[in-house]
């Protein structure tokens, strides 16, 4: 069952389990279609595990592409770039398990930007330095 869903430009997260109904050991969420790439960057605080429900997808984790269809995980450690491609643009669904969990701050922030009007460069900015994230 879904806690909520998150909403900010053209991206849908559904949170199935959050950093607070997990004790902070793991959230899990979905990307919902349509789907956007994601590019190159690093999280200093998660690993994160991609496990592909539909679709076709490359999955680039430090250096290496791997082509990802249903049923595939791939794993992307903390400190390690890594970015998420749809080899049909806006096509898939994708599972993602963060550990620890609270990660899915990170989209409730760009939400709430969303929804106040101020989603830009500058609410990604201030949400990736709060999350610890890089963008390269």
């Amino acid at each position: 069952m879904t806690d909520e869903l998150l909403r900010f430009g053209a991206v849908t997260i559904a949170v199935l389990a959050s950093g607070e109904s997990t004790g902070g050991t793991l959230s899990v969420f979905e990307e919902l279609p349509p789907m956007v790439d994601t590019p190159r960057h690093v999280h200093s605080n998660e690993d994160e595990l991609f496990y592909v429900l539909e679709g076709e997808h490359v999955i680039e984790v430090g250096g290496e592409e791997v082509e990802a269809g249903p049923g595939a995980a791939v794993f992307a450690p903390r400190r390690i770039p890594h970015a998420q491609r749809r080899v049909v643009a806006g096509e898939g669904r994708l599972l993602i398990v963060t550990t620890p969990g609270g990660f899915e701050g990170f989209f409730r922030q760009l939400a709430a930007a969303d929804a106040g009007g101020t989603l830009g460069a500058d609410a990604y900015a201030a949400a990736s330095e709060k999350y610890g994230i890089s963008w390269l």
